[in-house]
């Protein structure tokens, strides 16, 4: 990310789960705030159809992935939440929209992300006349300059009590020291607590063509300014979240995924094995 702007993945991403509720099938992941968090512009570029050739298959199969880590973290915070999580932090939120459909006025959410991209989004909500709840507390955090736990007490968050946290989009474009400080902050909190986020795997262990369609996308978001940073062996990572106090530890891959949300459909599913979903609780 250029120091002082807002993120360009956010917005790409936020198109890109805007663009599912109208090309895909099946929709995997309902949001009904889509639409509202983006520009006119914006919006328009995905309705006409002119953002990725909607109809294509490596935008189908980003999109998808896309679609599926939301579906999966949302399920996830509701079975921390069944077990008594009453704090849920969003980090790098982008244009997320969880904390403007909560229903739960118990749950705490924080939304944290760099102050630039925070700033845009609060000039978006207001635009499109989206109230902010009182259950959300914003949190400015630039992950590589300043301390996660910080940046949350500021915001009123309790690190005596549990907390799930989700992570999408984020840490491939993060260094692999930055990734491993948030996890030990994480999983130093008191038990019950967790964490969801995606990684990618080393190009070496990608097949021909899942490496050809990463190759394509690393070279889009470099363009942008944020290229990808951190790559992660799935054995090695499990070790070493264990070793930073997590004791349950589920990876899944894109066959897994596709498995679990795509079975039926070979059209809309996410492709490939360069994508991981991981979700691990202390």
């Amino acid at each position: 990310m250029i120091e002082g702007r807002r993120s360009a993945t956010a917005e790409r991403v936020a198109m890109r789960r805007a663009a599912h509720q109208l090309y895909d099938d099946p929709v995997v992941f309902t949001d009904p705030l889509a639409f509202r968090v983006l520009s006119d512009e914006a919006a328009a570029r995905v309705r006409n159809g002119a953002e990725e050739e909607n109809g294509n298959a490596w935008a189908r199969g980003l999109r998808a992935f896309i679609a599926v880590r939301s579906r999966f973290a949302e399920e996830e915070l509701a079975a921390a939440v069944e077990r008594g999580v009453r704090q849920y932090v969003v980090l790098g939120a982008g244009l997320d929209t969880f904390a403007y459909r909560n229903s739960q006025s118990s749950l705490a959410v924080f939304e944290v992300d760099h102050p630039a991209t925070q700033e845009w989004k609060r000039q978006r909500l207001a635009h499109a006349g989206i109230g902010i709840p009182e259950s959300l507390r914003f949190a400015p955090v630039d992950f590589e300059h300043q301390t996660l736990l910080a940046g949350l007490e500021a915001a009123g968050f309790n690190p005596k009590q549990p907390a799930f946290f989700s992570w999408l989009g984020v840490v491939p474009y993060l260094t692999r020291d930055a990734v491993m400080s948030t996890l030990k902050t994480i999983g130093a909190l008191p038990s019950g607590s967790g964490v969801v986020f995606d990684y990618a795997i080393p190009r070496e262990l990608m097949g021909e063509a899942e490496r050809r369609a990463f190759e394509f996308l690393a070279e889009r978001v470099a363009r942008a300014g944020e290229p990808f940073r951190s790559f992660f062996v799935p054995e090695q990572l499990a070790a070493d979240l264990r070793g930073l106090g997590f004791t349950t530890i589920e990876d899944l891959d894109g066959a897994a995924l596709r498995a679990q949300w795509f079975a039926n459909n070979e059209q809309e599913r996410p492709h490939g094995r360069s994508g991981h979903m991981l979700c691990a609780w202390v």
